[in-house]
């Protein structure tokens, strides 16, 4: 009997130790889907799709824009939210978007200093061009997609990465591959590349004579983390669970769910 009463007065406080814990917090991503100059016509699905990823998946809630307003710590008027509020930000934007000099230190800090994340989406290569910590934040810049959209043969560098084992080791992919500019190997690691033999290299738009053509890559910059991909310009490749899987991965990496350590090489060569 004193067995019996112990037993059931242990059940007791471990249930109530259970009931007492607290159900950890999800994460919060801000996702801003803005160009100016050419308009993608995935924006709005891609942002449709990350949505729908944190809310089925239950790790994330997801706040949709199409303005630069919450890139700030200045607080901002009745309920607005601002970067306090975020873990992590993707962009799927483009072109030069309205900013100042607050925002700029801000969005910098938050990466840099705070140790949040950034997930940067295709023309998100194409945002700030003239903003030089933006460019060494995000990796390089666009310099031209000398084949358009085409079947682009892809080599995956790393399967290590979250989301990234959903693709094979060499696989073709019909999607717009951006040259890069002011980029630099050995200060992002690189997750996939262009198989460089099966290119069209005499395009007069080739400027790489190095023949690297990065497609994805991540880095360490400061205390936080950067994802990016070139992949996402056909509204379809949304729809493909490959990329969801990608980039749901790169979102939870950058929110801090899923750890991944940046090889030292590429974390020593980013600022």
């Amino acid at each position: 009997m004193r067995r019996f009463l112990f037993l059931l007065v242990l059940t007791q406080v471990a249930v109530c130790a259970a009931q007492q814990v607290a159900p950890v917090p999800k994460k919060h991503l801000l996702v801003i889907g803005e160009e100016k100059g050419y308009r993608h016509e995935s924006v709005s699905h891609a942002m449709a799709v990350i949505e729908r990823m944190g809310r089925e998946s239950g790790e994330w809630d997801t706040t949709l824009r199409t303005d630069t307003e919450p890139l700030t710590k200045r607080k901002l008027e009745y309920n607005a939210k601002n970067l306090n509020d975020f873990d992590a930000i993707v962009f799927y934007t483009g072109g030069t978007l309205e900013m100042d000099g607050e925002r700029n230190a801000s969005l910098l800090q938050f990466v840099k200093e705070d140790g949040k994340g950034i997930v940067a989406v295709h023309s998100a290569a194409i945002t700030w061009t003239k903003w030089p910590e933006w460019v060494d934040m995000v990796g390089g810049t666009f310099d031209e997609h000398p084949w358009g959209t085409f079947q682009a043969p892809i080599m995956v560098e790393d399967g290590a990465f979250p989301g990234m084992s959903a693709w094979p080791k060499e696989f073709v992919l019909t999607d717009e591959i951006y040259q890069q500019k002011l980029w630099d190997r050995s200060k992002v690691h690189i997750l996939m590349r262009l198989d460089a033999s099966k290119l069209d290299l005499a395009n007069q738009k080739v400027h790489r004579a190095d023949k690297d053509f990065a497609v994805t890559w991540v880095k360490q910059v400061g205390k936080g983390r950067v994802f990016y991909s070139t992949l996402g310009h056909p509204v379809e490749n949304w729809d493909d669970p490959r990329m969801q899987a990608m980039y749901k991965g790169a979102i939870e990496w950058a929110l801090g769910l899923v750890r991944y350590e940046v090889p030292v090489a590429a974390s020593r060569g980013a600022r």
